[in-house]
């Protein structure tokens, strides 16, 4: 907390190898410090300030499910943060608070197979080592993005649910030789997340 003025500071730092201390200036003058995290009931605190703030016979009176949590994490103030928790002299070192929105279906879909390293192409290279291909069909994208949302686990869900799906069959192939395509529908996911039914997917195959 001392270095988020902007000052120079004298580490005192040891490494576990040689056990030696050292002093390290360090100038956090041109240093971004970003404090992040999930602040799960920091909600509720909000909630509690507006609506207290909401008095008389013209006020408007609008619960928590009348906004989603990204809109009303948008109105946090330092009171609420030290209500949390966080000690005044951290939430004044810290003069701009950001917000982020939740995580959507689409995202989730994206989050599945935009990127380089999305899941999804993970688990297809991991099939083609077996020589196997395997494919996702839009359906089940949206089974598995819906699945994520219901868990509240963020992006961090998607690949439990994955492994989940996938894994039975993973450890099957290595011993068939007969299989070449595995295809993931809607109704293999619902299977294993509504119904906790394993499915072997090469059932498809051809």
């Amino acid at each position: 907390m001392r270095v988020t003025p902007g000052i120079s500071i004298a580490w005192h730092f040891t490494t576990k190898f040689d056990g030696i201390w050292e002093f390290l200036q360090v100038d956090t003058t041109d240093i971004l410090f970003i404090c992040g995290g999930a602040f799960h009931g920091l909600e509720k605190l909000i909630e509690r300030r507006l609506r207290s703030q909401r008095v008389g016979f013209g006020a408007a009176l609008h619960s928590r499910y009348d906004q989603s949590l990204g809109e009303l994490l948008t109105h946090v103030q330092p009171e609420d943060l030290l209500q949390f928790g966080l000690i005044p002299e951290l939430v004044g070192r810290l003069p701009i608070v950001a917000t982020l929105e939740e995580l959507t279906e689409d995202d989730f879909i994206r989050i599945l197979t935009t990127p380089k390293n999305a899941l999804v192409r993970q688990y297809q290279q991991y099939f083609a080592l077996e020589k196997v291909t395997l494919t996702v069909t839009d359906g089940a994208l949206r089974a598995i993005a819906q699945a994520a949302l219901r868990l509240k686990t963020g992006a961090r869900g998607l690949r439990a649910i994955l492994e989940e799906l996938l894994l039975d069959t993973m450890y099957d192939l290595p011993s068939r030789t007969d299989v070449r395509e595995c295809t993931v529908t809607e109704d293999d996911v619902k299977a294993v997340t509504e119904r906790q039914q394993a499915v072997l997917l090469y059932k498809q195959a051809s």
